[in-house]
């Protein structure tokens, strides 16, 4: 008996196998829960992953306590700026840094190299997408065409000058910036002075807003970069620690003067680029539902998140959900809180945003489980306001984002490379199989003066709009 209860103990430590590291340690607090306990939970959250890919993670705050001081009112904030336009200079000291093998690349990209992305087939002459001179390769049969860029990092946002609309900055993830001086139809990667090579990999470039040769990108970890000529050198601004909130979006107003906004729902406007920020409302979203938990909004009570998604429309009117998707927000110019509504529906909201870009048009709602709907008439004033179901069938894929081309075209795209097309308004929408055999989700579709269009999303995937066979 001895002799098999020894013979247990030997091989015990190769049943059970024991991870090399947990995140749980005494050092937080918390107890290690056992091996295959967490190798299960593993599998469940990857299996979860796997079923619904373009679901985001969030993350809470510690638990509100009814005696915990009430958070104060948005702190204004004086910000220095880092002048460190481009120079010859601190590329050559960058090269010596890296080599010359690692910074060619990034350093071919500042001075204007050859390195080029480019459609899939040669471009052919013609009279382009709606007479903007964008020129359609020969034998595109489908609506929108895949552009090659040299990433394969996640892109999360696109934008042209409004004076000059061939000149455009695409932003994304690691540290990802493009150009293009075509259209679109080509994009040259980017590399900022401002930034050690090593150093902007870690940036995920999450917004940026270009309008007069003037230029704002922000992102995370904290990073707010400006420029004045047309993107040739750029201010890295400085971030007060007292930003409450992760920065989140960020919006051209006019020379030197910008709109900025916080996870927390946090609002600053500065006209001195940046130096300045002076705060457009009176307390964080958490305070001002927490002050009002008795007004009746589901999830309001004992909050503590953050919201995500924010929309601005160019009234300067916010849109945003909160980040579990139980409620919304709402907040116009000159009011000194945000305003929470329900959702008006069992199903969570995965994202909000105004139809063609105008309050005045009404508002759009997309639901967990591919759900959609439309509001015409926004009216702010009341909690829920009057949402219609839109005739879309999306098989379960959830719709992570809408955009007007005009009155009548919209397209819908989200995961698992799906896209939608309506021609009635918004009011019904047809699968379309423009991104059939593209890899990977689609997060953002933007069009531009209702002529150049763009799809944005995982694995570098970037398409171009081109009009053709829209009910295919």
């Amino acid at each position: 008996m001895k002799l098999l209860y020894s013979c247990w103990l030997g091989i015990l430590p190769y049943i059970v196998p024991t991870p090399a590291f947990h995140p749980a340690s005494p050092a937080h607090g918390l107890s290690s829960p056992s091996p295959l306990l967490s190798l299960s939970r593993g599998r469940q959250h990857q299996q979860q992953q796997q079923r619904h890919p373009f679901r985001r993670r969030h993350t809470h705050a510690h638990a509100w306590r009814q005696d915990a001081e009430m958070p104060q009112e948005p702190p204004e904030l004086d910000a220095s700026v880092d002048d460190l336009s481009t120079s010859a200079s601190r590329r050559d000291a960058l090269q010596l840094q890296l080599g010359a093998s690692a910074v060619l690349p990034a350093a071919a990209a500042v001075l204007g190299s050859p390195l080029r992305a480019s459609a899939d087939e040669e471009p052919t002459a013609g009279n382009g997408v709606g007479g903007m001179g964008f020129e359609v390769p020969k034998g595109t049969d489908k609506p929108w065409l895949q552009i090659k860029i040299d990433s394969r990092e996640t892109l999360f946002d696109i934008d042209f000058d409004a004076s000059n609309p061939r000149h455009g900055l695409l932003v994304g993830a690691k540290g990802t910036i493009f150009e293009t001086l075509d259209g679109g139809q080509t994009w040259n990667p980017k590399s900022l002075a401002v930034l050690d090579p090593e150093e902007e990999v870690s940036y995920r470039f999450q917004q940026v807003s270009f309008k007069d040769g003037e230029a704002w990108i922000i992102g995370q970890p904290p990073i707010l970069l400006h420029t004045t000529d047309g993107a040739k050198t750029w201010q890295r601004i400085r971030l007060s620690p007292k930003l409450p909130g992760a920065p989140y979006g960020i919006y051209t107003l006019g020379p030197n003067s910008a709109e900025m906004t916080t996870s927390s729902g946090a609002i600053y406007t500065t006209n001195n680029g940046g130096l300045n920020w002076k705060a457009q409302v009176k307390e964080t979203i958490d305070a001002t539902l927490n002050r009002i938990s008795s007004s009746g909004v589901s999830g309001a009570s004992y909050y503590t998140g953050s919201i995500i998604n924010q929309q601005r429309d160019a009234s300067g009117t916010y849109l945003a959900v909160g980040s579990r998707g139980n409620f919304w927000l709402s907040y116009k110019p000159g009011q000194p809180y945000w305003t929470p509504h329900n959702r008006g529906s069992n199903r969570r909201i995965q994202n909000m945003g105004f139809i063609d870009g105008d309050l005045n048009k009404g508002v759009w709602m997309s639901l967990n489980g591919g759900g959609l709907q439309v509001a015409r008439d926004a009216n702010f004033e009341v909690d829920v306001p009057t949402f219609e179901r839109v005739n879309i069938k999306t098989g379960g894929y959830g719709i992570i984002d809408v955009s007007w081309k005009g009155n009548d075209e919209v397209w819908a795209v989200g995961g698992s490379g799906t896209m939608y097309v309506s021609t009635d308004g918004g009011k019904s929408f047809k699968f379309n199989n423009a991104a059939d055999g593209i890899p990977g989700n689609l997060y953002r579709v933007k069009f531009f003066d209702n002529k150049q269009g763009f799809v944005l999303g995982s694995d570098g995937v970037l398409l171009r709009y081109t009009g053709r066979n829209i009910k295919a």
